[in-house]
């Protein structure tokens, strides 16, 4: 097969006219963040947003157009908004050379929750900073609850920072079934994640309309099939992308890493007054890096401070899920793609995990008693 080029995308969209302006898409610089990778391609449309509904054929015709091109195996478009007229001047097209796919279309703000098929619990894990090792417990996450005999899939929503894949070991592109994406898959967990579409060390530069469509694509547009629950990797922070998740994505609940030091502890409060804000139930507090051990004398040092995320579990009612000592073999595993609770699930790294899991298992398991109480609904404002 042929392989399309970026040049001639912009061509075939500069002879689709946008019937407000009788301009054409490029000229007029409606088309955003063109991407193309391996014959997948994805841009944006940004529009006035008092616009957005009266764009959605415009949107239609340029996905249709380039759907049509030879060497174009998939292609997906979104409308965003921007703050700008309609037809002001704006540079022609976007060379930013991201690699990836750009999801379908922007969550509506007051969309309902995304139905998912299949699944049975979501649960997401999540962080008030970057740096506090949450991946790693994610995915020790998953699998400590595969160990214990639920079928398992893991949502790497960190747009800006994937590292799912080489968590997990991971490479190479999802296959396609019919329309949907086919989750990867290594020691029992399928996994999806953005950083199987870019390059590892491609910087994602994307709005949050944008990031928002990958989100709701990567949970609606994938073949998870049965699962009991779906981990998801939560970006960290408060922003956009967690606001989307919670709004849109019905968690059974949600569980907060942080490490003992002051700093982490005041983000990882933000996060959970979100999840209690939005009412997403808190199934507890994961103590990362609690403390290290000399391999000589086993003596215990507590680098980062001593029970700092106990103390704030008690302090807001509640369950704490465990500590996790700084293992030097949790790094290199998780640096190797090989995690812990896959290579070693007898060790006592392995063992503190899986504990975690079980504890996490049976707020699964009361959540799931507590869903016919029918949760208020809410509107996140912008």
């Amino acid at each position: 097969m042929s392989q399309v080029t970026r040049e001639e995308i912009v061509k075939t969209l500069s002879g689709i006219v946008d019937p407000a302006t009788h301009r054409d898409v490029i000229s007029s610089g409606l088309i955003q963040g063109l991407v193309l990778r391996e014959g997948h391609v994805g841009f944006s449309i940004e529009v006035a947003p008092e616009l957005g509904p009266k764009m959605e054929p415009l949107r239609r015709e340029c996905e249709e157009a380039v759907r049509k091109m030879k060497g174009v195996l998939s292609v997906t478009a979104v409308l965003t908004a921007h703050n700008a007229q309609p037809g002001s001047a704006r540079p022609a097209h976007n060379h930013n050379h991201n690699h990836g796919t750009v999801p379908a279309r922007p969550a509506p703000k007051a969309a309902g929750p995304l139905q998912i098929p299949g699944i049975a619990s979501i649960v997401a894990v999540a962080s008030g900073k970057g740096g506090v090792g949450k991946s790693t417990v994610a995915v020790n996450l998953a699998l400590g609850l595969s160990k214990l005999g639920l079928k398992v899939g893991l949502l790497d929503a960190d747009i800006y920072g994937p590292s799912v894949p080489r968590l997990l070991g991971l490479k190479g592109k999802p296959e396609t079934v019919g329309n949907k994406l086919k989750p990867m898959e290594n020691y029992g967990i399928k996994c999806m994640s953005i950083g199987f579409m870019v390059e590892e060390d491609t910087a994602m530069i994307w709005r949050g309309p944008m990031v928002q469509s990958a989100l709701t694509q990567m949970l609606t547009d994938v073949a998870w099939g049965e699962l009991d629950v779906l981990i998801v990797d939560m970006p960290p922070g408060t922003g956009d992308a967690q606001l989307t998740m919670v709004q849109r994505v019905p968690l059974a609940g949600a569980v907060v890493v942080s490490t003992p030091q002051d700093i982490a502890l005041i983000d990882a409060r933000k996060g959970y007054a979100m999840f209690e804000k939005t009412h997403v139930p808190v199934f507890g507090i994961v103590e990362n890096m609690a403390y290290f051990v000399s391999p000589g004398s086993g003596e215990k040092s507590y680098i980062f401070g001593e029970g700092g995320a106990r103390r704030m579990a008690e302090k807001l009612g509640c369950d704490f899920l465990g500590e996790v000592p700084l293992y030097m073999s949790v790094r290199e595993t998780s640096d190797a793609g090989t995690p812990i609770v896959a290579s070693a699930p007898d060790s006592e790294e392995a063992k503190t995990f899986i504990a975690i899991a079980s504890k996490v298992a049976d707020h699964i398991k009361a959540a799931k008693g507590a869903r016919t109480r029918q949760a208020p609904k809410i509107t996140i404002e912008d």
